[in-house]
């Protein structure tokens, strides 16, 4: 249960005790440790219950608990009132709707003002404006913008959290270090040995496997670590020695096997055709998606808008502290996002965010480590690495 105001809070609490609610705790400013409540009401996405500590079943809270914590145990949210910032209910809907989530419906209940009281204080002639002045500042392109003869309907569904209100057209492309990154926690997650076997694995090793891509010809596929160290993935056409894909992600989905899958002999050309994909990569790297993933992705979106804001700040903003955000864009553009990260990005760049807002975020992300999946005990290569290669053959009978 949200509130905006601690005093709230306290009431609930209050009132929900006195109506026989147990395992029941209140959270806001205040509080000594959210953290530990948060785990106790969340358990299973907090990696178990703190020792000592016994499950909640209710968990009263201010926005405190809207930003980076896990609450995906719990499937019911409930705005008991409205936030005045807006992306704040989108906020708080995203502790629940997260990876990890096994229920399969997501209740967000949000509590109207009476017409009596609405007539006081204006709240929709408020809320009217406010996404007037959002619409002038991030342009006509948002889904509730784009009705005026349906906006009172368009502003409930967004205080009612409907589905897709806030979503951007799929473009289907994707950030390729994020979704590699899940793919792997996945996969190690189901057996945690597999982290072990393949961090033991020396670099340039290959393996092959029957070809079964429908429509698509025999070939290799390539993992790369550039010599800026950007991850990047080819595919090369066995036939013409050319690139067959330019979607990293599609490239990523053409490895996918089972543990299980047969191996296949190496066929004669395979590390002809990684070297060839060495090259392609090398020529194209800052082509399609590249290591900041599509163009409409937060990554992406982030990365180029800080870049550019950044020359700013350097002529006209001379008492901003430069060096923190140096260090946020070389880790955007080096590592994948956190998931939580992209969701908070997102979030806040579907709001308008100014430049100067977004860069003190990502300060702020990366100096609590919740923005970049990075590994700083690796050394910075000096030259291209070839970390793996897989072969598609057989589709014709090859061996």
């Amino acid at each position: 249960v949200f509130s905006q105001f601690a005093d709230t809070v306290d009431y609930l609490a209050r009132q929900l005790s006195a109506r026989g609610v147990e395992a029941l705790k209140r959270v806001t400013g205040g509080t000594e440790n959210p953290t530990l409540l948060a785990k106790r009401f969340s358990p299973d996405s907090n990696d178990g219950l703190p020792a000592g500590t016994t499950e909640l079943r209710v968990l009263i809270a201010t926005d405190v608990l809207s930003e980076g914590q896990n609450l995906q145990d719990c499937a019911v949210v409930v705005n008991y009132d409205l936030p005045w910032a807006i992306i704040r209910l989108i906020q708080r809907a995203g502790r629940v709707d997260r990876i990890g989530q096994k229920d399969p419906t997501i209740r967000c209940y949000s509590f109207l003002p009476a017409d009596g009281v609405e007539q006081i204080i204006n709240l929709r002639g408020r809320v009217r404006q406010r996404l007037y002045e959002n619409a002038e500042v991030v342009g006509a392109d948002e889904a509730f913008f784009q009705d005026d003869d349906n906006e009172e309907q368009l502003i409930l569904d967004l205080y009612h959290e409907k589905a897709g209100i806030l979503d951007d057209d799929d473009d289907g492309e994707v950030d390729l270090g994020s979704q590699a990154w899940q793919i792997w926690k996945n996969a190690t997650e189901n057996d945690p040995g597999l982290a072990e076997t393949v961090r033991a694995l020396p670099d340039v090793v290959f393996s092959s496997r029957h070809h079964i891509l429908p429509g698509k010809p025999d070939g290799v596929l390539l993992f790369l670590r550039t010599a800026d160290d950007y991850d990047a993935l080819a595919y090369v056409n066995a036939n013409t020695g050319q690139s067959e894909s330019e979607s990293q992600v599609e490239i990523l989905a053409a490895a996918e096997c089972q543990p299980d899958t047969p191996a296949q002999p190496r066929d004669e050309q395979h590390h002809e055709l990684v070297a060839a994909g060495v090259k392609h990569i090398a020529r194209e790297q800052h082509r399609v998606g590249g290591q900041l993933g599509s163009k409409r992705g937060a990554r992406y979106k982030t990365y180029t808008r800080l870049k550019k804001w950044r020359e700013f700040a350097k002529t006209h903003m001379p008492l901003f502290d430069l060096p923190p955000l140096e260090l946020a864009l070389d880790d955007i553009l080096r590592f994948p996002l956190k998931r939580g990260a992209a969701d908070a990005l997102n979030r806040h760049l579907r709001t308008g965010m100014d430049d100067h807002e977004l860069a003190i975020l990502v300060i702020r992300l990366r100096e609590d480590d919740r923005l970049s999946v990075r590994d700083d005990t690796d050394p910075e290569p000096r030259e291209p690495r070839i970390i793996c290669s897989m072969g598609l053959f057989g589709r014709g009978g090859v061996t």
